[in-house]
């Protein structure tokens, strides 16, 4: 008698090809060029850790809705205030590097490029990966639009917002469905990142520009004034930094193999399909 078996929690599904070569290329480089105009970009800060809202700004003013200093409290200490309210932070902001001889400065040198104080360097190595990722943007939109991934693979549906609550519940039990496209969380998420923050940053950085301000003054307009603009750009780096954990840790939790094979050769195993016959063994 034939005996049919289906292995629970072994049955595989077949691999697909899911992963443009543009999208496997574009998602790498864009992991390199952000990596540096962070630490760059948290050395530029560090020449001025502090931000405001609006047009004035400077040592003088008392009006910056985050700051990060040392004060003097029985020794030097590392202090962070955000909307008026101070936080000790010694050791990671404000104050920090060896027990023996600590700097006052932003952030820690670990976390800087250059990891000593050199603002100049700082930016001239943020714009030139910041035109780098400008370049691989518009790489990336229209390979995007030729191909058709940004309206099949981006552009959520009604059935996929309807589905909404569904896959945050999944999501919250770490419950993951590997289906041939994006879920409705990836393409809300991935859309907000790519047409959202990343534009955001360009412009805010643009706007931050004296050079870019004299042919496009309406950015400042636009932004409420430089600092402004300054302050959104911090925000924005924030969200990008909480977008990559949250990636990584959701890659992780879903399988990091097959999540990786997706991104370096373009095929991805999904879940069994309906209608997959089971193993029969005699």
């Amino acid at each position: 008698m034939n005996e049919i078996i289906v292995k629970a929690g072994r049955q595989q599904g077949p691999l697909i090809r899911r992963q443009s070569i543009w999208t496997r290329v574009t998602h790498w480089t864009w992991a390199i060029w952000l990596f540096f105009l962070l630490l760059s970009g948290l050395q530029i800060f560090n020449a001025h850790p502090a931000l405001y809202i609006g047009q004035e700004s400077g040592f003088a003013y008392d009006n910056a809705v985050l700051r990060m200093d040392a004060v003097d409290r029985h020794g030097p200490r590392g202090q962070t205030t955000i909307f008026g309210r101070s936080f000790d932070t010694t050791g990671l902001f404000g104050l920090s590097g060896p027990a023996d001889h600590p700097r006052v400065r932003g952030f820690p040198a670990a976390l800087t490029i250059p990891s000593y104080q050199d603002l100049a360097t700082g930016r001239v190595i943020h714009f030139f990966f910041a035109w780098l990722l400008v370049a691989t943007l518009l790489v990336w939109l229209c390979a995007g639009l030729i191909s058709g991934h940004i309206r099949r693979d981006l552009v959520p549906t009604g059935r996929d917002l309807a589905h909404l609550p569904r896959d945050v519940a999944a999501h919250a039990r770490l419950r993951f469905h590997h289906g041939r496209g994006y879920n409705v969380l990836q393409k809300l998420s991935y859309g907000a990142v790519l047409f959202v923050l990343l534009p955001l940053m360009v412009l805010t950085g643009l706007a931050m520009s004296p050079g870019m301000d004299a042919v496009w003054p309406w950015l400042l307009e636009v932004f409420g004034g430089r600092q402004t603009a300054r302050s959104i750009h911090f925000l924005g780096m924030t969200l990008l930094v909480l977008f990559f954990i949250v990636h990584i840790l959701m890659v992780l939790a879903a399988g990091p193999i097959n999540e990786l094979r997706s991104m370096i050769s373009g095929w991805y195993r999904i879940d069994p399909e309906p209608g997959l016959k089971p193993e029969i063994k005699s």
